[in-house]
């Protein structure tokens, strides 16, 4: 049961990882400085305090870069293999498996996998954005999406079940929406 939720956990900070690549890992270490979550012995430094500092600076930037229009789109192109980076390092962080091969393979295929399917897909809307409304919706856009990244790695630190059942509706749904797109 350990292991199942310890997934949870991980796939749902990772699919966060695709609205806001260091809003969870912030989360994720205020988590764990609070006895609230427990990282592997080898992400011990993720319940740090210089974590702490760095993830909280690197977050204000991000959030306030998205807020310039067509630098949100320039950040976007950063953010993708950013998101998959994360998403692979939170969920390995989380789940313990003693095989390192499948730690680490599981981290980058479910974890990285989740937070590049979410980035894609917000990549897009946020592209569709600047085109209709020449930029200026992009500012919602990136509110929903800090909002988004937030309520889901809260959803996932404290009822990962939810968070789990929540990301697969929505990697289901912009599976299909990426696939609808692709083919029009």
């Amino acid at each position: 049961m350990e292991l199942f939720l310890s997934i949870c956990l991980g796939v749902g900070l990772s699919a966060s990882c695709g609205f806001r690549v260091f809003l969870p890992m912030l989360a994720a270490n205020v988590a764990a400085m609070n006895g609230w979550v427990s990282p592997g012995e080898d992400f011990a430094w993720l319940s740090s305090w210089p974590a702490f500092f760095v993830l909280l600076s690197a977050t204000i930037a991000e959030i306030g870069g998205y807020y310039i229009p067509f630098i949100d789109n320039l950040l976007d192109t950063i953010a993708t293999p950013a998101a998959v980076l994360a998403g692979t390092l939170l969920t390995t962080s989380f789940v313990h498996i003693d095989s390192p091969v499948l730690h680490w393979g599981l981290g980058l295929i479910v974890g990285g996998g989740t937070a590049g399917i979410v980035q894609a897909g917000t990549g897009l809307l946020r592209l569709l954005s600047s085109k209709t409304t020449a930029g200026l919706g992009n500012p919602v856009v990136s509110t929903a999406e800090n909002f988004a990244s937030f309520g889901l790695s809260s959803l996932a630190i404290f009822l990962p079940v939810i968070a789990l059942v929540l990301v697969v509706l929505l990697v289901l749904w912009l599976t299909r929406r990426l696939v609808g797109l692709k083919k029009s």
